[in-house]
């Protein structure tokens, strides 16, 4: 490897700042993740346990270093068992941001085809009508994954999407209106679908369970959800853990558009108030 400088008797090269710039990377991830959580408590009370651990085994303390030693010797399963939320939601985020995952790196025609068939029409005026009326609604856009997981949680139903259909569902006396329901393949594909709910702090307290449920979902996957406040009628949507607020119909299907068909029109309504709530 290229020798780049020394540093005492310390040699350099190229792929030490690599490695040291991919460490930093990970640690700088690894914080965000934490952050905001009782988790990160919990990383800090093992770390105080491992030094510690250090400090009693230098200073010759036998009886104290065997217990602590071993504790440290399940450590690591031990953090795989307190740490699994946050394990699975970071393998979740490498998996979501990966190219590996869209279908510009495979290059499939037929599945960007039959995205673009979707309609938009019976979604926005579902949307209005539930706003209108305050009823609450939660209706979540899958892209590259088929959210087969969270559509397990509820109710299967694999139907054509209609608005008729879709206020049917979100009626408040409807027994499927509690939840989330799922678009996948230009069908309804489940409805009553539990969502996952974010554990960031620093939502506003002006969102409710199904924004933070909407929010969760977009922060493990590249799902594009959109909320129909019950208790305001306003219509929202939910991208990468960013909340776009109060937006009108025009706005919408813009932000749909531009969301999943990766369009760049130009809204020619009021912007859409933006609330970025992603660690």
């Amino acid at each position: 490897m290229t020798l780049l400088f020394t540093l005492g008797f310390l040699e350099i090269e190229l792929l030490d700042i690599i490695d040291i710039l991919l460490v930093t990377v990970l640690l700088y991830q690894l914080y965000k993740l934490l952050t905001g959580s009782v988790a990160l408590k919990i990383f800090l009370g093992l770390l105080s346990i491992y030094l510690l651990y250090l400090v009693v085994r230098a200073a010759g303390m036998e009886l104290l270093s065997i217990i602590l030693g071993q504790f440290m010797g399940v450590g690591v399963l031990a953090a795989i068992i307190v740490f699994q939320p946050e394990i699975r939601r970071f393998l979740l985020l490498i998996g979501k941001t990966t190219a590996l995952n869209h279908d510009r790196f495979w290059g499939f025609p037929w599945r960007r085809e039959q995205t673009e068939k979707l309609s938009l029409t019976p979604f926005i005026e579902a949307a209005k009508s539930l706003a209108g009326k305050n009823t609450g609604a939660l209706i979540v856009f899958a892209k590259s994954s088929e959210l087969k997981y969270y559509a397990e949680s509820g109710d299967l139903i694999d139907a054509v999407i209609s608005k008729r259909l879709l206020m049917s569902i979100f009626n408040k006396t409807s027994p499927l209106h509690d939840g989330a329901v799922i678009i996948s393949g230009n069908r309804i594909k489940a409805a009553r679908c539990i969502l996952p709910v974010t554990e960031n702090t620093d939502i506003p307290a002006s969102m409710g369970l199904r924004h933070r449920a909407a929010i969760g979902l977009s922060e493990v996957t590249d799902s594009v959800v959109l909320v129909v406040s019950e208790e305001t009628g306003q219509i929202a949507l939910v991208r990468n853990g960013e909340v776009f607020r109060n937006l009108s119909s025009a706005d919408l299907r813009v932000k749909l558009n531009q969301f999943l068909f990766d369009t760049d029109q130009k809204a020619t309504a009021a912007p859409a108030e933006k609330s970025v709530t992603a660690a």
